[in-house]
């Protein structure tokens, strides 16, 4: 470690400070060691060799101090305390608008837990930082070089404990549009110069009479140093950092890890000095001054301790890029008072303006002009190279210089504030801006301050104008925000913007929007009179499907299986969503290999069941043209429907495999090899879980109504495929549940099976209510019968019919407690089979009130008389007659049959076919045969139809 340059360059300092522990303390022990500690700190500091520059983050008077000392010293080289791995980036920062935020982010990991994923790293930058104005001098002056000697953002996961993410730093908050901009990344900042010591902090807040620290520090750090000469900003920068070293708790793993890092960096200073052969008088140390003071063995460079070692990088994937930032997203990051940043950039401006200051710029970047006088610009003077000298017990010793009232300042924002106030609803008058004015001088006064500053002015005008109710979107305190500077939003610009990014904003030129605009917009896209815009609106359901909602948002249009609007009209906020579309460009080159990689990921995940797998084939069918992607998403969810061992996703599934049948029927003339497959598993899977699943309890009626459905709607495709029909009559016949929904609903699949007849299951639902025991459950009943519309909607008249029965027979005390049970548990089981419902009841009961007292319910009906058999001679005859008139089905059915024999000669016809007759009554069960068959056709027929209308309605 690095010995002090001259023992006794803060001698007096240490002696003054050794009288007052002595005469304040009584024991010079802990505090004299922690006084003397933090001198010793800045005389080995200021003696290194390479010339170390502490800094705040995001502090004006750091980057006034270090404005001046670039154009004093004009380093060769800048070693810059910021992630080395984000170095290609900072070239980039020309083309932005300031603030932006650098970002590190790794979705697919490696070394590191699974649910930390993805990581993100982002470390803000903003004009009034010491930092910025380093990297523009860099990037600016040829032969200069910048070199970043932080630990990679890999290393800050890797140091980071296991039981979170989170690293060095808070996380970001979703506390509004704005202030989310960095989502959930880990903040690194340069400069993190806060009390780790939660009492000294409290302390120093109730002392220095304010609120929160970004206050405390600004009145007595930041607007005493803002005009102080480069050694004085150095020795007390250096000092606080020390202070807070030392009060901080010795067993917090953040030291620890700050040890670390500082190790870290004096390595890579090192091995960059020995293999450039720079100079160390010529290289400017760039970092926190918490850092400066360190006391790690590897600090400076004529210490003689090994270097650190370095672990290798894990093989995560990282992807840099720049995404937009704004001062409340810095605020919410880093846990600053609401408005500090705005409020030191509206300091930073007013001071570069005061000192006649050039700062330095990127060439060509976007920013608002600095009011600062080129050509005129002063700058202390350097230093001369020997004994540093002691400003430090002069800067101590010295009253704070008095910054006068500004008079005109104070009352320029007194009178804009007022003004502000009443265009946002405030009943503001000129009374409250004389107020406002008066109030900010007495709270400066009470703070033992001169001039007041912006957080006494905002007090102020809290205090005169915000009444109990805020009338609008905005109170006092952020119009206050937006009065001083406001929360400036930071944008990416079209060059420093990923490819894929870059590829959407062409790829959407033709809309005519200036879509980087942080606006919505609104787009009308007429699919018909201009085709070219076809392209447009694909690429724009493909965004709506990847984006946030507010990103990209359909007014009018949709597009499902099958469909596609003429006229589509896009609500768009591209600008305001940058973040997002740049994140998007880590996954992929274009919008469409990102999604096809998201679909890929959805269906191969730990969780993925068949439903997600069918949405992943719905998405492909309507955003992408590729018929591989879907048929290997189709073989996906086959496998992925085989090995389910319940029945949870089992309506979502039958909803979305009907819809895909539908559109495969109405598109392609033989459905695809992957939707066979699917349904031959999915009968076979159903009918082994289904005596299972009926029977549990956790297994909902509509899951169990769900299975009925697949089986029995899919039934004719599925015995075409080669399925075995007593399969689902095994399974019904071993279903046993308990539950009165599921059975009502085994009810209904017997009957559709045949082996329950409706006269049957009407019997056992009239004795139901002829139960007084069992009478309380008939709604659950009820709901089995309404649910099993599902699988059998030619069910709908006698759940009309039971209902009305119900109604009709139950006496007023039973039916009147039943009725809210009844609606509840319809409402709760089966709200999208109550239309159905409502259908077929306006279907059975008479349309006017009129025909009421006439009308007979359809049950009640006696059934018309079947017609006797025809037994006379003439239409024997003339069966005969057709038969001999066209012998080709007589012929073909003795073929069938193995029989060869002729005709009668056609000279002499049968008179009648009595004999015919004769044997057709003997043996009746052909025409029986027939008779059923084909009633069974006209059935079908209506069951197809039901189920087209139903899948119509879904």
């Amino acid at each position: 470690m690095t010995a002090p340059t001259a023992a006794g360059t803060f001698g007096a300092l240490r002696e003054q400070l050794s009288d007052a522990v002595s005469a304040f303390a009584g024991s010079p022990d802990a505090l004299g060691e922690i006084l003397a500690g933090m001198v010793d700190d800045v005389d080995r500091a200021l003696g290194e060799r390479l010339e170390i520059f502490p800094v705040c983050h995001h502090s004006p008077a750091s980057a006034l101090a270090m404005v001046r000392r670039l154009r004093a010293k004009q380093p060769r080289v800048i070693y810059l305390e910021l992630c080395e791995d984000l170095q290609p980036l900072l070239g980039e920062l020309r083309n932005c608008r300031l603030p932006v935020a650098v970002q590190a982010f790794a979705s697919e990991l490696s070394g590191f837990p699974a649910d930390w994923g993805p990581l993100s790293v982002v470390a803000p930058i903003t004009e009034a930082s010491a930092e910025y104005q380093a990297i523009a001098y860099a990037l600016e002056t040829p032969g200069v070089e910048l070199v970043l000697v932080d630990r990679s953002t890999d290393h800050v996961f890797q140091w980071s404990p296991r039981t979170s993410p989170a690293a060095d730093d808070d996380t970001g908050a979703d506390a509004g549009d704005e202030s989310g901009l960095h989502g959930d990344a880990v903040g690194v900042e340069i400069g993190d110069l806060r009390p780790r010591f939660a009492e000294l902090e409290a302390y120093l807040l109730h002392h220095g009479k304010v609120r929160h620290w970004s206050e405390w520090w600004d009145q007595y750090v930041e607007r005493p140093l803002a005009g102080a000469d480069y050694d004085t900003y150095r020795q007390v920068m250096v000092l606080i950092g020390s202070l807070f070293r030392r009060l901080r708790p010795a067993d917090s793993d953040r030291l620890g890890r700050d040890e670390d890092r500082e190790r870290y960096m004096w390595t890579r200073m090192r091995q960059h000095l020995a293999a450039s052969g720079v100079d160390a008088a010529d290289c400017l140390y760039v970092c926190g001054a918490f850092h400066a003071a360190s006391r790690v063995e590897q600090f400076g460079l004529g210490s003689a301790a090994a270097d650190f070692e370095i672990t290798p990088r894990t093989d995560t994937r990282w992807r840099y890029g720049l995404i937009p930032s704004s001062h409340s997203a810095i605020e919410a990051q880093f846990s600053l008072a609401p408005g500090s940043v705005s409020i030191a950039a509206a300091t930073w401006t007013t001071a570069v303006s005061r000192h006649r200051l050039s700062p330095y710029r990127l060439d060509g970047q976007r920013t608002a002009p600095t009011r600062g006088r080129r050509g005129l610009a002063t700058t202390m003077p350097s230093p001369v190279a020997g004994p540093v000298s002691d400003s430090l017990t002069r800067f101590l010793a010295a009253p704070p210089d008095l910054d006068g009232l500004d008079e005109a300042e104070l009352r320029g924002w007194c009178v804009d504030i007022v003004r502000l106030a009443r265009r946002n609803g405030y009943l503001a008058s000129t009374a409250d801006a004389i107020a406002v004015f008066e109030t900010s001088v007495l709270l400066a006064g009470l703070r033992n301050r001169a001039r007041p500053t912006p957080y006494d002015f905002a007090d102020a005008a809290v205090t005169c104008i915000e009444k109990d109710v805020v009338p609008g979107r905005r109170d006092v305190r952020r119009l206050c925000e937006i009065l001083l500077g406001g929360d400036r939003i930071g944008q990416v610009g079209y060059d420093a913007l990923p490819p894929l990014a870059r590829d959407v904003l062409d790829r959407l030129q033709p809309l005519g929007l200036a879509l980087e605009k942080r606006t919505v917009q609104r787009a009308l896209l007429d699919l018909t009179g201009q085709p070219e815009l076809a392209r447009c609106s694909d690429l724009l359901w493909i965004l709506r499907h990847l984006l946030p909602p507010d990103a990209v948002r359909p007014i009018m249009g949709e597009r499902r299986l099958g469909h596609r609007s003429i006229q589509e009209s896009w609500d768009l906020a591209l600008g305001r969503n940058q973040r997002a579309l740049i994140e998007l460009g880590y996954e992929g080159v274009t919008v469409e290999q990102v999604l096809e990689q998201r679909l890929r990921r959805a269906v191969r995940g730990p969780d993925a069941t068949a439903s997600d797998a069918l949405a992943a084939v719905e998405d492909a069918i309507r955003l992408l043209d590729s018929p591989r992607l879907v048929d290997e998403l189709g073989a996906r969810a086959v496998d992925l429907l085989g090995a389910e061992r319940t029945a949870d996703g089992a309506p979502d599934v039958l909803r979305r495999i009907r819809r895909l049948l539908a559109h495969y029927r109405a598109t392609r003339p033989i459905l695809p090899a992957w939707c066979e497959a699917f349904v031959t598993t999915g009968y076979a899977h159903y009918c082994t879980l289904l005596p299972t699943a009926i029977a549990a309890e956790e297994t909902e009626v509509r899951q169990v109504a769900a299975m009925l459905g697949f089986l029995f709607s899919m039934e004719g495709l599925a015995l075409s495929l080669g399925c075995d029909r007593s399969q689902l009559e095994l399974a019904v016949a071993q279903s046993h549940p308990t539950a009165p929904a599921k059975v009502a609903l085994l009810w209904a699949g017997q009957h559709q099976l045949g082996v329950l007849p409706l006269a049957e299951l009407r019997a056992r639902c009239a004795d139901l209510l002829t139960n007084p025991l069992v009478v309380p459950a008939f709604p659950q009943y009820l709901a089995g019968l309404v649910h099993a519309l599902e699988p059998v909607p030619g069910l709908a008249p006698f759940v009309v019919e039971t209902m009305s029965t119900a109604f009709a027979r139950l006496p007023d005390p039973v039916l009147l407690p039943w009725l809210p049970t009844l609606i509840t548990t319809m409402r709760d089981q089966g709200p999208e089979l109550v239309p159905m419902l409502v259908r077929e009841a306006g279907r059975t009961f008479p349309g006017a009130l009129t025909e009421l007292d006439a009308w007979i319910p359809p049950w009640l009906t006696p059934p018309p008389p079947t017609r006797e058999a025809v037994t006379t001679a003439a239409p024997q005859r003339q069966v005969g007659l057709l038969l001999v008139a066209h012998p080709e089905t007589v012929d073909a059915v003795a073929g069938l049959l193995g029989h060869d024999g002729g005709w009668l000669p056609a000279e002499d016809p049968p008179a009648d076919l009595s004999g015919a007759a004769a044997l057709l009554a003997t043996h009746p069960e052909t025409l029986e045969a027939v008779a059923a068959f084909r009633a069974g056709s006209a059935t079908g027929r209506r069951d197809t139809a039901a189920r087209r209308e139903v899948d119509r309605d879904g």
